[in-house]
């Protein structure tokens, strides 16, 4: 299970494009190794999938009940929180 500090939260439930986007790329300059970005939308940021791909990062999106959406970004060679 990841803690707190394994994350860094990225809450942009309502922010118009490009705004989401522009946290996200800005926070993977924060990351340290082992940590990830929970990004939270109110929308699927499609978009972002490539870019984050394109700079080595992988993602996991979950659907939740409110129709929003979370988004666990870490580097594509980290190993998923709490293995």
């Amino acid at each position: 299970m990841s803690s707190p500090t394994d994350e860094i939260l990225v809450d942009a439930r309502w922010l118009e494009p490009p705004e989401p986007m522009e946290k996200v790329l800005q926070t993977l300059a924060l990351l340290r190794p082992g940590q990830s970005i929970r990004l939270l939308l109110h929308r699927e940021p499609f978009p972002l999938y490539s870019l984050l791909a394109e700079r080595g990062y992988r993602h996991t999106t979950q659907r939740e009940a409110d129709g929003s959406y979370v988004i666990l970004i870490r580097k594509a060679d980290a190993a998923p929180a709490g293995t």
